[in-house]
């Protein structure tokens, strides 16, 4: 995952109403209406909010018809997921040897 890529997921994850939405679509896939019915802002602040995560990959939509239905798309969140854990594991080999330093 590049870091623009990490950004872009990360920045649109930074919302919680996103975050809400998204898990949301994870159960099914839902369209900006029926998303709309089940949260305390219109339906056009719904689709702002779908843009912005399918602009960062995380959704993609699906045309049936008149309805466009979003579904989720996981492959970004699992190349995050991945990229956290290197990071992570990088910070971890960090502190072990500033530890190890610091125990001699």
């Amino acid at each position: 995952m590049t870091d623009d890529a990490a950004g872009a997921v990360f920045g649109a994850l930074a919302d919680p109403t996103r975050r809400q939405l998204l898990s949301a679509i994870a159960d099914r896939p839902a369209t900006a209406t029926e998303l709309a019915g089940a949260l305390p802002i219109s339906r056009q602040a719904v689709v702002k909010h779908l843009h912005a995560l399918a602009q960062a990959g995380l959704l993609e939509r699906v045309r049936s018809g008149r309805q466009v239905r979003y579904q989720v798309t996981p492959a970004p969140l699992s190349d995050a997921v991945s990229w956290m854990a290197r990071v992570g594991g990088q910070w971890d080999d960090r502190l072990a040897a500033l530890a190890r330093t610091f125990a001699r």
